[in-house]
């Protein structure tokens, strides 16, 4: 997978959980902090870091250098996800699956906040197993990270788009297109009449 990169994005940060921890030593215990947190562009790129630190602001600094590195790109139909997929990490398991237009992301913890970021609209999110949210946040990059693009599908299995996919999400697909057209479209009149003037 291409790595991509961060400095060409706009980049949203937030911070899903700060922990304090600590270390024992023969002359006592060294108190730091780690901060887990997400970056994202709202428009399908989405990454997550771990930052540890004696102090919080240096944690959270070291947590988005982290998740800078770390981005992936989320293939999404409209404003929600291709399928439906489950995903684990550790003893945390997430399932996601594909929700109609206004649903909302209905998902808790790091799971939602991942999903905000991501740019990810309509979905339900359940998060099962263990609630540590170091994993339930890996168990769901994992789920995004397994995603496939319809079209994708329809290349391995030898088919058509249209015998593939339900007509709601053929329609999505078709109004996409035609939105991005009429942009497009746009564009070069703008660009034509700026260089008529």
């Amino acid at each position: 997978m291409p790595k991509i990169n961060a400095d060409t994005l706009n980049l949203e940060e937030r911070v899903i959980k700060t922990n304090k921890v600590q270390k024992t030593h023969k002359g006592g215990r060294t108190m730091s902090w780690n901060a887990l947190v997400v970056v994202g562009d709202g428009n399908g790129h989405v990454g997550i870091g771990l930052g540890k630190a004696r102090g919080v602001p240096d944690a959270i600094r070291k947590g988005v250098e982290d998740a800078k590195k770390n981005i992936i790109n989320v293939p999404m139909i409209g404003t929600t996800i291709p399928h439906y997929i489950l995903a684990q990490a550790g003893a945390s398991k997430v399932l996601l699956r594909p929700a109609a237009p206004g649903t909302g992301v209905v998902a808790g913890g790091s799971v939602r906040a991942i999903l905000e970021v991501a740019g990810v609209r309509d979905v339900l999110g359940k998060s099962l197993g263990a609630p540590n949210a170091i994993n339930t946040a890996r168990a769901t990059i994992e789920c995004l990270l397994n995603l496939k693009r319809p079209e994708e599908v329809a290349k391995l299995r030898g088919k058509s788009l249209e015998e593939m996919l339900p007509k709601g999400v053929l329609a999505t697909l078709a109004a996409e297109s035609s939105v991005a057209q009429a942009v497009e479209e746009a564009v070069e009149v703008a660009v034509e009449g700026s260089e008529s003037a």
